[in-house]
Parts: structure tokens; C-alpha cells; sequence
């Protein structure tokens, strides 16, 4: 199974309203809004996302671990690339569950079973990155030029993704008046989840993004994404405006 993350899909939309709800302060609206994403969820993925979110916000620790027990669950049904890198994170809410029931044991456990699947990235790819550049195959991507998203920032880190539309939004954002450009990539060296996006709205990595300084070599360009629309454009160019897409470096 190869899920990809879809900004798009129901249950993540109504997650996201959820989150803003909770931002504005409206935890009972954003409650509803996580229940609403459970009883829609259709299988295992969005229900994994969707008990995750009721999880946080339960004020009974038992009620806490009851839905964290079950987002796992759920991930663990699902044994995909996109999935696993939230293992680590939802062990780690689950141990610290056990550790204030006072449940040493199953707290040890779950904290074991949590460092078990920190470290390297396992996925294995295809991965794309997005730019306006005009490349060829064998071309090397590397560090240390100046951030698309923020002036006179130079970037430590080469970004990529798994995911094509996720590479064709950095292509359609990138600097330049070249044509956006998607192209398939093989890292050289090691790489690790992209902390701007890692455990931040989701559990875990499921945009599949990396970032590494070792150079990216271009293997073949993808030619089909989703393209955005002139609205969404000017929307997420708004955003990053106002530091919403800024990355850390």
C-alpha cells in the first residue's frame, strides 16, 4: 500500500478546521469538529488521523490513552511507508499516558517501543523536488543556495518529498520565471524527516518530506501533478508572507 497525503481528503480538511478552532481558542467547537472527522473517517488512515487529534484534546488520561491506543492501532493496520514515521510519536503519547497512571511497566514499554523508530527515514522513495530551474538528468541539487521562500536566507539543507504534488507546490512558490519543473531525485547521502513539517499538525512525517545536506541527483523529471490554481497561488504566496510557510533552517 502507497497512501499519499491529500490536503484535500474530508476527514484531513475537517482535522484542519479543528486545529484552527483550537488556535482561536474554541476547544469545544474543535472537539466537535475531530468527532465529525472520526464518524466520517471511511478506513484505517483517516481514522488513525482522526483519533489522533481526539486523543489530544481528552482531559481524563484514560480517556487519552483509550484514543491514542486506537490512532495506533489503526496506523499499525495500515503497515505503510507514510504511516510509519507517526510510530515513534504515537508510543511516546501512549507511554506517557501509562507514566501518569502510574503503570511503570507499560510506560517502559511504550518508551522502548517509541526509540525503536526514531532515526533515519526507511522511505525508499521515488522522491521529486520542485523548482523553476531548467535541469538534466545527472545534475546535481545541493545546499547552501538562498532560501525560495525567505530573502537573503541561505538554506543548510537541500528539501525533498515523496510526494509529486507536494514538489510541484515548491515548484509553483520557487523564485524565478522559468516554467515549474518537477523532478525525480536520488539522495547521495543521508537524510532525515523535515523538521518544519515532522510531528507539527500531524503525527510523525506524512508528507513525506526530507531535507539533507548531501547533494540530490536528478534522475528523471515527472511531468503529472496537481497544478495549483491561480486562487490557491495567491493564497499559500499570502501565507508565506505572513511567515506561515517559513522554514527552518
Amino acid at each position: 500500500m502507497n497512501i499519499k497525503f491529500d490536503p484535500n481528503n474530508v476527514v484531513i480538511k475537517l482535522c484542519m478546521s479543528g486545529m484552527v478552532m483550537e488556535e482561536n481558542g474554541n476547544t469545544e467547537g474543535s472537539i466537535m469538529m475531530f468527532l465529525k472527522a472520526w464518524h466520517e473517517a471511511t478506513d484505517d488512515y483517516e481514522r488513525f488521523i482522526a483519533a489522533y487529534h481526539l486523543a489530544r484534546q481528552q482531559k481524563s488520561i484514560t480517556d487519552k490513552l483509550k484514543w491514542m491506543e486506537t490512532s495506533l492501532q489503526c496506523a499499525l493496520n495500515i503497515n505503510d511507508d507514510n504511516v510509519k514515521s507517526a510510530y515513534s510519536t504515537l508510543y511516546l503519547n501512549i507511554a506517557k499516558c501509562y507514566e501518569e497512571l502510574c503503570d511503570s511497566t507499560n510506560a517502559r514499554r511504550n518508551y522502548e517501543l517509541s526509540n525503536s523508530y526514531k532515526g533515519a527515514p526507511s522511505d525508499e522513495g521515488p522522491f521529486y523536488h520542485g523548482t523553476k530551474a531548467d535541469l538534466q538528468v545527472g545534475d546535481l541539487l545541493i545546499a547552501g543556495g538562498n532560501s525560495n521562500y525567505k530573502p537573503n536566507l541561505k538554506m543548510n539543507h537541500i528539501y525533498f518529498t515523496a510526494n509529486a504534488n507536494g514538489a510541484g507546490l515548491a515548484a509553483a512558490l520557487a523564485k524565478g520565471e522559468g516554467r515549474e519543473r518537477v523532478y525525480i531525485i536520488e539522495p547521495t547521502g543521508e537524510f532525515e524527516n523535515d523538521p518544519n513539517v515532522t510531528d507539527k499538525k500531524f503525527p510523525g512525517n506524512l508528507t513525506r518530506s526530507y531535507r539533507s545536506k548531501e547533494p540530490l541527483r536528478i534522475i528523471g523529471e515527472e511531468t503529472e501533478w496537481v497544478k495549483l490554481t491561480t486562487t490557491e497561488r495567491h493564497k499559500w504566496r499570502e501565507n508565506l508572507a505572513k511567515n506561515k510557510g517559513e522554514i527552518i533552517n
